[in-house]
């Protein structure tokens, strides 16, 4: 599934997306995609690829931990003063 490929930018900014590369990825006319702004460059995704990107990245965090502990935190120090 991996490939490169060389588009150029055309009038107002538009990309065209090569036919092999949108059948692969079952991209159709209409569909939205979203483009993401990194340090390493830019990304391309759909919104399905975006939401599992984003569950990977949150996976192994415990927010509503993280967020109980801080509340803690800070009411020990309301209670303190």
């Amino acid at each position: 599934m991996d490939g490169m490929f060389n588009v150029k930018m055309g009038d107002r900014g538009r990309l065209v997306i090569p036919a092999e590369l949108r059948e692969r990825a079952g991209l159709e006319e209409g569909r939205a995609l979203i483009l993401i702004e990194t340090a390493q460059g830019l990304v391309l995704v759909t919104r399905d690829q975006l939401r599992d990107r984003v569950r990977a990245e949150l996976a192994d965090l415990d927010l509503v931990g993280e967020l109980l502990a801080q509340r803690r935190r800070d009411s020990a120090v309301e209670d303190a003063a």
